[in-house]
């Protein structure tokens, strides 16, 4: 699956995971292949993804994501 992070300043992370776990209003969760559709806000906490196996860990203050057919967009606040 695909992950986008982009701020209004510039594009944090454009590429291929494998799990993404994000700080929803509601609580964390994570995303996983074939994840339903969701659109839900962030809170203050850490985008958590692997790529390549490789474990990114990137602060945000606020923002949204929105997850559709194995693509993952978060437009975040850093």
């Amino acid at each position: 699956m695909k992950l986008i992070i982009y701020s209004p300043e510039k594009t944090v992370f454009d590429g291929e995971v494998s799990l993404v776990e994000v700080p929803g209003t509601k609580g964390r969760f994570e995303i996983l292949e074939n994840h339903d559709a969701i659109i839900t806000t962030l809170q203050p906490g850490v985008i958590r993804y692997i790529s390549d196996g490789v474990e990114t860990r990137q602060p945000v203050t606020s923002g949204y994501v929105e997850v559709h057919n194995n693509l993952i967009s978060a437009c975040v606040h850093l």
